[in-house]
């Protein structure tokens, strides 16, 4: 009786050891939640058998479950973990041990999938901890009703200064009701952080070793800022109220990264029709009209129980172009796999935006993207740069390489690093 017992028990056990080992778990939040379980079935036909759950975790709770996990040595992490770039890195500098690296299961062949922009925050040497998801290359989502009735040919915005031009122009023909875009003074750097991407600037250097935002670069893109402030061409509002001024037709633009369709998308789907869209404008005539505003990542922990079936799962949601198309034009989310400039697909007319197709200018602009490194002082950085900015526009320094050197030695004492 004892005997068969045992028996029993044992194989109670080992069943439900190979249903553990045959269940992957994908930590996410938002829009991905379904974006990524739309890939499962392809997933499952190279894998019948695997079960794959996808859990919306929230986007603050999966970062601070992921620090609690790592912390842990491992403890309740999922098999796949969702990780936005600009904080990859606080956990590669924290925790180096916490994420497999990927070469181990051969994602060195990936490598000339996706743009150099968005390996910048997810290698450290020569490791590989994370496999690029979504990407934000900036463009400019404007109303066409709006920029009809004020007389603006947008095929003539080339540079930031015809931008300002066509905003005053906005303003004469409104009577300043409705402004040329939106900024988040005070609130965000996010407009700071977009224009000096694309003068090749950022808070850190690539290695990040030393603080650079003082540099030219940076220097350039808020004296650009500065200019579109004073020209009064920028409402200002938070995230909340940059929606609440787009919705009432206050203003005519946005500039954020591509991700931004979802937001106008589901804010405003009353407007379907009226929008359209063109590349960030260049600071100088012929210059870089491209940028990045956010994106994210999968990793996979090094306490995953099947790390092999994690990464067949990542590569086949990220590296396979139907897979792609699908969470692009179904989800909104930008993707950063670089073969899939060459599809057909991405000349399908959106309805939504009169029938342009976006995409194939948004994503045109992924090779032109300026790499950057977040490093694990991001947070500190830009909290730094939100009241520098702020204080800048109000005409609290003289220069926009006063304010910048002044960032440079508040994040240099936040950080202990060096300044160039």
């Amino acid at each position: 009786m004892l005997m068969r017992r045992i028996l029993v028990a044992t194989l109670t056990l080992a069943i439900f050891g190979l249903a553990a080992a045959q269940t992957l778990t994908v930590w996410v939040w938002d829009i991905n939640k379904p974006a990524l379980e739309s890939t499962i079935e392809s997933f499952q036909a190279m894998h019948p058998g695997v079960e794959v759950v996808v859990e919306d975790v929230g986007n603050q709770n999966a970062y601070d479950r992921g620090l609690a996990g790592c912390a842990a040595g491992g403890l309740d992490m999922p098999d796949v973990y969702l990780i936005e770039n600009n904080e990859a890195e606080v956990f590669w500098a924290t925790f180096p041990d916490c994420f497999v690296d990927l070469r181990d299961l051969g994602a060195s062949e990936l490598l000339p999938l996706f743009p150099a922009f968005k390996w910048a925050e997810l290698t450290v040497g020569d490791a590989i901890h994370a496999v690029p998801y979504d990407s934000g290359p900036t463009a400019i989502f404007y109303r066409r009703d709006l920029y009809q009735q004020a007389g603006i040919d947008v095929d003539a915005i080339e540079t930031w200064d015809d931008f300002i031009a066509a905003g005053q122009a906005m303003n004469a023909a409104t009577d300043g009701a409705v402004k040329m875009g939106t900024v988040a003074k005070g609130v965000d750097d996010e407009w700071f952080r977009m224009l000096a991407n694309q003068a090749g600037c950022h808070y850190f250097n690539q290695e990040a070793t030393e603080v650079t935002v003082a540099q030219p670069g940076c220097v350039s893109g808020l004296e650009t800022l500065k200019k579109l402030y004073d020209a009064d061409v920028l409402a200002v509002g938070g995230w909340v109220e940059q929606i609440q001024l787009l919705q009432n037709s206050a203003a005519a633009s946005a500039l954020f990264g591509a991700w931004y369709d979802g937001t106008i998308r589901s804010q405003m789907p009353e407007q379907s029709g009226l929008w359209g869209v063109y590349l960030t404008p260049a600071q100088t005539p012929g210059g870089v009209r491209a940028s990045n505003l956010g994106g994210s990542a999968l990793a996979i922990p090094a306490s995953s129980r099947n790390p092999e079936l994690a990464y067949d799962f990542v590569v086949n949601a990220l590296a396979n172009e139907e897979n792609q198309l699908r969470i692009l034009f179904d989800y909104g989310l930008s993707p950063s796999l670089l073969t899939l400039l060459d599809s057909p697909e991405l000349d399908r007319g959106i309805e939504f935006y009169a029938g342009q197709a976006i995409w194939a200018d948004i994503l045109g602009t992924l090779g032109d993207v300026p790499a950057v490194a977040g490093t694990q002082f991001f947070q500190e950085a830009r909290d730094v740069m939100i009241a520098i900015v702020n204080t800048y526009l109000d005409g609290g320094f003289p220069t926009a390489q006063a304010a910048l050197d002044r960032a440079a030695q508040q994040i240099s004492q936040a950080t202990g690093l060096p300044i160039r």
